[in-house]
């Protein structure tokens, strides 16, 4: 009787198994193609891209699979927004102040001067209303987006030539994109905007005589040091947000657990991110005080300060004038940094004043 009724349960198992395993060869397989605005060795940016990919396709057990095309394969770094809203790209990858030319409301979304710190913009786009508005705006442009990982504060750039005073900064050539680049255009600044790939060349051949970048894990390795040695800290970004973009025709065509597995790899390789380049910029840190001394870094004066602050107001007056969804945008941004900058204030900010 005990071997009848093992053999009974030993043809459920194979049974089921079969069954299992036919299922699982008659699922969909559903394969995106995604857009980077960086080269193939741009770590930590191209990391989330990766990192999103591979932990969708093991979460889906190989359902959803998305190849990566690098900056180096489709020629137009800039270009993500447009080739995944015209369905070149199912999926993207950049920062949304790139295409602030084509929607000036998309570049709050990276990052404002003076404004909201990572974990303090983390908290406004998932508990503050900024992922439902980053929707409101995408939406015009037929695509989803998402956070896709911070830089932190980003520093202030490289200088030829130390930055005294205001008249220093008369028709200085600098590569600085964003709302950043608005406010030093109107300080006198030759503003542009450069993809990465090519800023070391224009710095190299006098196209330019400054520029911004990122943070030291990523700014030394690009040699900027060898021409520049002036290395200013941050104002103007201090929560740079990449984002993961998605057109939305493709994305409503995949089953709901193949979306709530998408959003999530795209939240979980932000956060991965963010940490990784926090760890990459203590080390690049430590590497440069020790082996490049000619660095010399430097804060911009106050009275330059106080000018790129109220620069920043005037512009912000100015596009909000008559554009109600950038107001919208702008002001709830601001409202929720009153909010809690308080908390980072008691926190963050006196654990650090208390213990440095």
């Amino acid at each position: 009787m005990k071997r009848i009724m093992m053999k009974t349960v030993l043809k459920i198992i194979f049974v089921g198994c079969c069954m299992l395993l036919t299922l699982h060869a008659n699922e969909k397989v559903y394969k995106l193609k995604m857009a980077t605005t960086w080269g193939p060795t741009l770590s930590p940016l191209i990391d989330a891209a990766n990192n999103m990919a591979k932990m969708a396709e093991e979460l889906s057990n190989g359902q959803l699979q998305i190849r990566i095309d690098t900056a180096n394969k489709h020629k137009s770094p800039l270009g993500i927004l447009d080739m995944v809203k015209g369905g070149q790209y199912d999926m993207g990858h950049s920062a949304s102040y790139y295409w602030k030319g084509k929607d000036i409301n998309t570049l709050p979304f990276t990052s404002m001067p003076f404004g909201l710190t990572s974990p303090e913009q983390y908290a406004w786009f998932y508990h503050g209303g900024g992922l439902e508005l980053m929707q409101k705006v995408y939406n015009k442009h037929h695509v989803y987006s998402f956070p896709g990982g911070s830089t932190g504060v980003q520093m202030g750039g490289w200088f030829r030539k130390e930055i005294k005073t205001l008249t220093d900064l008369q028709g200085l050539k600098m590569r600085i994109p964003g709302f950043a680049g608005e406010i030093m255009a109107r300080l006198g600044v030759q503003v542009t905007n450069i993809a990465p790939g090519e800023l070391y060349t224009a710095l190299e051949t006098n196209s330019i005589d400054a520029l911004e970048w990122v943070g030291p894990s990523m700014d030394i390795t690009m040699g900027f040091h060898k021409i520049a040695p002036f290395y200013y800290t941050g104002w103007h970004e201090p929560a740079s947000e990449m984002h993961f973009i998605i057109n939305q025709k493709v994305y409503k065509k995949l089953p709901k657990h193949l979306q709530d597995i998408l959003v999530a790899s795209m939240r979980l390789a932000a956060y991965d991110m963010y940490i990784q380049n926090y760890d990459m910029n203590a080390s690049a840190w430590e590497m440069m005080k020790k082996e490049y001394p000619n660095i010399m870094v430097k804060t911009f004066p106050k009275p330059i300060m106080d000018a790129m602050k109220k620069a920043n107001e005037e512009l912000i007056i100015e596009m909000t004038q008559d554009n109600a969804l950038l107001k919208e945008v702008l002001d709830s941004q601001k409202a929720y940094q009153k909010k809690v900058r308080v908390w980072t204030q008691m926190s963050d900010y006196l654990y650090l004043k208390d213990n440095l």
